[in-house]
């Protein structure tokens, strides 16, 4: 038994606790066995397991903050200005808070995906999990809260970088790391439900293969009206593209009603993407 699998086992099959207020509700909907409303013990072991590879946690920052100086500040000599929300605007400005958005999806997907795969598949520690009152869903929502954890910290780092060079301009950037957490939340309910389908460490090629054009794509570097006009409503429907729309209005002041489709967009990403690995993990591990 490994040491990830002995923590689950003793963190889970603590002494019976009363379900918290927010689970009450869960508890009386879904059928008894698939969820315990103890999702919390699976945030607690993932940050115990995180304590011994840091260093792993943290590089996943340094990522956008090297984008932002090599093309927000290095490309910004020669593209001084470009067509932002509010009209022309510094190309640092512009690429910012996009950078934002893609550290808040990097850190959730990768963390969701490779690293549900190895509990599931080889570690066996959902199995050692099960076998203690939790279920799927406690499973679901605590690995779902944990990669929201992780791409909150990236943000909120980055965050601070871009106030430090003064690329925040209004005070509804307040409202920018609830924003990202949210965008956390999505891709890191998307991403575990994507693992559950995944066979091999081969099908991570897929994963990559489709973060890779949303973040080259999805208006990261420019603005969408360079593209023609059937591709400008195929990037429209990407998730990337409303995380960055919701942030540059954020960053920049000009929030509109517009902000609240993007944040609808990512609630039903959130409950599809939960009730879809709740429904795959249960079924992969108790049939």
């Amino acid at each position: 038994m490994t040491n990830e699998t002995s923590t689950a086992d003793l963190a889970a099959t603590g002494p019976p606790v009363a379900p918290r207020n927010g689970a009450g509700l869960l508890l009386r909907v879904v059928p008894p066995g698939l969820y315990a409303g103890r999702a919390h013990v699976l945030v607690e072991r993932s940050y115990l397991v995180s304590k011994r590879g840091w260093m792993t946690v943290i590089s996943g920052f340094f990522e956008p903050l090297f984008f932002l100086f090599s093309l927000g500040y290095g490309l910004g000599q020669l593209v001084t200005t470009v067509e932002g929300p509010g009209g022309p605007m510094p190309y640092a400005v512009f690429v910012a808070p996009a950078l934002l958005a893609a550290s808040a999806m990097n850190g959730a997907v990768f963390e969701a995906t490779f690293n549900l795969f190895f509990k599931f598949k080889y570690a066996k520690t959902y199995d050692a999990v099960l076998a203690t009152p939790l279920g799927p869903v406690d499973i679901a929502l605590g690995e779902a809260a944990w990669c929201l954890i992780r791409g909150g910290l990236y943000s909120a780092g980055f965050i601070v970088v871009m106030l430090g060079f003064g690329l925040i301009s209004s005070p509804w950037a307040l409202l920018a790391l609830p924003a990202c957490l949210l965008v956390a939340l999505a891709f890191a309910a998307v991403g575990m439900a994507a693992a559950t389908f995944m066979r091999s460490w081969q099908d991570f090629d897929l994963v990559q293969l489709a973060v890779m054009p949303l973040f080259l794509f999805s208006t990261t570097f420019y603005p969408l009206s360079v593209y023609p006009g059937w591709l400008q409503t195929v990037v429209q429907w990407t998730p990337l593209y409303h995380a960055i729309e919701l942030m540059r209005a954020l960053t920049t002041g000009y929030v509109g009603w517009g902000a609240l489709t993007h944040v609808a967009y990512f609630v039903v990403m959130v409950l599809v993407g939960v009730v879809l690995a709740a429904r795959r993990l249960g079924k992969l591990l108790l049939t």
